[in-house]
């Protein structure tokens, strides 16, 4: 059970943050746990539902972001985003079972997204202290300096998705994932 009340329906949902669910359920067919959650801050869901918007215009394929939520999500250990980004993987950016588990592990098996994949897990577990080299290295695979920052951007927000449902204890409401161990 979650420590933080999440409303049980748009309707039970504070009044600021019901367009912005309606919205949700519309372009995804439901509102997911995590969506309600947040609403609770009509604020909080504005500026997560803005940043995520901005970023699915951005430069990076949807696999690609996929694949940088499943290794966020596993270095910092959150089932919740874990079981999601599981199920968008599969269903929606349409990766394999070898593919997630690789970005599990903080790697692709697609050359090119596995330099964002390594480069997004160094970001995660050395809380943005990466080297020169690290930054040379998801440039010289082809990414662009726009693209370096929006796979930074990619990592803060699924960091910030993964800490606000570990600290909320949000049910999960995909098909469960665990993660294989917490940095």
């Amino acid at each position: 059970m979650s420590r933080i009340a999440i409303p049980a329906s748009i309707a039970a949902a504070p009044a600021a943050s019901q367009p912005l669910l309606e919205a949700v359920n519309k372009q995804i067919g439901s509102v997911p746990n995590l969506f309600r959650l947040v609403a609770n801050s009509p604020a909080a869901l504005e500026g997560y539902l803005g940043m995520n918007g901005a970023l699915a215009k951005g430069q990076l394929p949807a696999a690609t972001r996929e694949r940088i939520a499943l290794a966020v999500a596993e270095i910092n250990g959150c089932n919740y985003c874990l079981s999601a980004h599981t199920y968008l993987g599969k269903n929606l950016a349409k990766l394999d079972d070898a593919e997630i588990a690789a970005n599990r592990s903080g790697a692709s098996n697609d050359i090119k997204a596995d330099a964002a994949v390594r480069f997004a897990a160094k970001v995660t577990q050395q809380r943005g202290k990466v080297s020169s080299a690290d930054v040379a290295a998801v440039k010289a695979a082809g990414y662009s300096e726009a693209q370096v920052i929006e796979i930074v951007q990619h990592v803060a927000l699924n960091t910030w998705t993964n800490y606000i449902n570990e600290v909320a204890g949000t049910e999960i409401d995909f098909p469960v994932v665990q993660a294989r161990l917490a940095a």
